[in-house]
């Protein structure tokens, strides 16, 4: 009974100790710089680093004015690094966010050498003869729950690209889509040749 007694107390200890050991380990983390940058000034930390080091020099290596030197000096340049990095961020100049949208244009094809129609084009907008292209409005079928019936009316109706639009436009295209087209009941027909020209 004595013997299992004692052997509690030694564990008992022996656990108070490895606690204290840990927190004077996490206290010295915040002591390293001063070590490091007042080595001979600072006796009495490396005596208290020494003195919980020798608790358990089983579990725990020494820590001798070397290695904690080396720890500080590891700690201030990761800190002076991240300091730097930090500035460096801040000062540097903040760029757009915005991406411009790929046009997606071919010059010259693998197979055949020729120039290739952007297809979302032909199948967005509407070319006339007179070189006008077509467009519907943005959100013309988006939240029509929403939308007043003015607005739903506005928004179904056709609008001209201006010329920045058509010239862009055009030279997404190949000849092949501003061809005269012949269709039968053709609701632009009228609107293919302009006759309004001023001269």
């Amino acid at each position: 009974a004595l013997t299992a007694g004692r052997a509690d107390g030694l564990r008992s200890r022996r656990g108070v100790k490895m606690a204290a050991l840990r927190r004077g380990l996490g206290a010295l983390s915040h002591l390293l710089p001063l070590v490091q940058n007042n080595a001979s000034r600072s006796s009495s930390v490396i005596q208290l680093a020494s003195r919980f080091t020798t608790v358990s020099a089983c579990r725990v290596p020494p820590l001798t004015i070397s290695t904690v030197t080396k720890l500080g000096s590891s700690l201030e340049y990761r800190f002076v690094y991240a300091h730097k990095l930090a500035a460096l961020k801040s000062m540097a100049p903040q760029a757009p966010s915005f991406q411009q949208p790929a046009r997606t244009l071919t010059y010259c094809s693998i197979r055949k050498g020729k120039r290739k129609t952007v297809k979302s084009v032909v199948k967005r907008f509407l070319r006339l003869h007179c070189g006008l292209w077509l467009r519907r409005k943005a959100g013309y079928k988006k939240k029509l729950w929403k939308k007043s019936a003015d607005r739903k009316r506005r928004l179904r109706q056709h609008v001209f690209c201006n010329k920045t639009q058509s010239k862009l436009l055009d030279k997404m295209t190949t000849e092949f889509w501003k061809r005269r087209n012949w269709y039968v009941n053709d609701p632009y027909q009228k609107y293919h040749d302009r006759t309004n020209l001023k001269v």
